[in-house]
């Protein structure tokens, strides 16, 4: 006797079900390894005396006032 149809369709449902699981793993991986990056460093940004916002962080000797 033949296999049903249901039991054909439910291991072709599951063949997709794992290629997309692997493409999705494998599209997550390429975005690890080509990301710009993202550390602090390059997150961060500053406000200047002026209220401005800037990439680069004050000196420190504009930054401290002493109030006595």
């Amino acid at each position: 006797m033949a296999k049903s149809q249901a039991t054909f369709m439910k291991k072709q449902l599951e063949k997709n079900r794992q290629k997309k699981k692997e493409d999705k793993a494998q599209r997550k991986q390429e975005r690890r390894e080509n990301s710009s990056g993202g550390d602090l460093q390059n997150m961060m940004a500053y406000v200047n005396e002026h209220g401005e916002i800037t990439s680069t962080p004050p000196s420190p000797s504009v930054g401290k006032t002493s109030n006595t």
